[in-house]
């Protein structure tokens, strides 16, 4: 099987990983511990109805808890979600996250793509709707958008959402990005699944808390239906004990999770500044991470830098010189930016003749 994502540091050793987009300070002290205390469990099936991690998510969304549905990353809710239903049309928004079609394709569905436009930021407009048809059975998009970074209209999507539960098609919106928001008011919020009863919610422990080796994903419905059917067809022990048990522990970081989407802000602001001042071509992002768009071969330049990007080429809709850079610390955003000045030289020396 071909690696397709970002963060493959098992085949680029000793580089600084600017290919992940998860948030970069790690994962919190009382995660690592709560994870390494649950080790003791691990000669015990973990609860597979997760009931301690369900009850204390519940309590932290407002919501009823036997409307959620946990997994071994969002990843693996995508594919139980789609093997449940089995849809023989979908539509997916290019570019878009490669789980999508994949699970898709898996089940001999026909997808059909909406091409997001490069002169729009590929930002998804109210053209979307024209898609939407009575023999469409499954949509997938993502909030904040994956690799963009830009964040749909909450109005667009509450008339997707509505246009949806019209014609009976399922509405799954990835908003595993969504903590990293400065107004976290322009997402979808999980109170909207009792509107939308065809709406499923797709979240994860993975970027904000810092935890991809975990795997601790979930979701958020009120079609009971779908949940009981998903449940049939994933293996019982998709969350490990230590999975679960870092999962209580990150619900009670709100404090850290508030200084890092500020911490975010801030410095991906910075970045935008250094870019525009090098000519580098970025796309507006509201999250942590950038798509970036260059005639110079940036995945192999930098990885000779021993910096490691994501090459964005294998996404449909986008094509070689796409690339997507993560938003880490300052010292290791200014890395990347020196680097950057030694493969834009000409217009640094440009900045610098006009600066004089």
């Amino acid at each position: 099987m071909s690696y397709m994502h970002g963060g493959d540091i098992y085949t680029y050793e000793g580089m600084l990983d600017f290919s992940v987009n998860i948030n970069p300070f790690g994962p919190s002290p009382a995660v690592l511990e709560a994870a390494c205390e649950a080790m003791k469990t691990v000669g015990a099936y973990p609860d597979s109805q997760c009931r301690k991690l369900r009850q204390e998510l519940a309590e932290v969304l407002e919501i009823s808890g036997d409307t959620l549905i946990f997994g071994n990353g969002a990843a693996d809710l995508i594919f139980s979600l789609v093997f449940a239903e089995r849809p023989k049309k979908a539509i997916l928004t290019a570019p878009s996250f490669l789980e999508y079609a994949q699970a898709l394709k898996a089940v001999g569905c026909e997808i059909n793509y909406h091409y997001l436009e490069e002169k729009q930021n590929f930002q998804l407009d109210e053209g979307y709707l024209e898609m939407l048809t009575g023999d469409t059975d499954m949509i997938f998009l993502c909030s904040p958008d994956n690799p963009t970074g830009g964040l749909p209209p909450l109005s667009l999507l509450q008339k997707i959402a509505g246009k949806c539960e019209k014609l009976g098609i399922r509405m799954v919106l990835d908003e595993c990005f969504c903590e990293f928001l400065e107004d976290t008011e322009g997402v979808l919020s999980q109170t909207a699944i009792c509107e939308y009863p065809h709406l499923f919610l797709l979240r994860a422990f993975t970027k904000m808390h810092a935890m991809p080796g975990l795997r601790l994903g979930y979701g958020i419905t009120s079609d009971r239906m779908l949940l009981h059917n998903m449940e049939r067809v994933r293996q019982p022990w998709s969350v490990s004990a230590p999975a679960q048990a870092a999962g209580i522990a990150a619900l009670g970081g709100a404090d850290r999770v508030k200084k890092t989407r500020i911490f975010i802000t801030e410095e991906r602001r910075k970045l935008e500044k250094k870019l525009e001042r090098m000519g580098v071509t970025y796309f507006p992002s509201s999250v942590n991470y950038m798509l970036l768009k260059s005639s110079y071969d940036l995945f192999a330049l930098l990885k000779e830098k021993k910096i490691l990007i994501r090459d964005c080429s294998n996404y449909e809709g986008l094509k070689k010189g796409f690339y997507r850079i993560a938003v880490k610390t300052g010292e290791e955003n200014q890395l990347l930016i020196q680097a950057l000045e030694e493969i834009y030289p000409i217009k640094k020396r440009r900045c610098e003749v006009w600066q004089k």
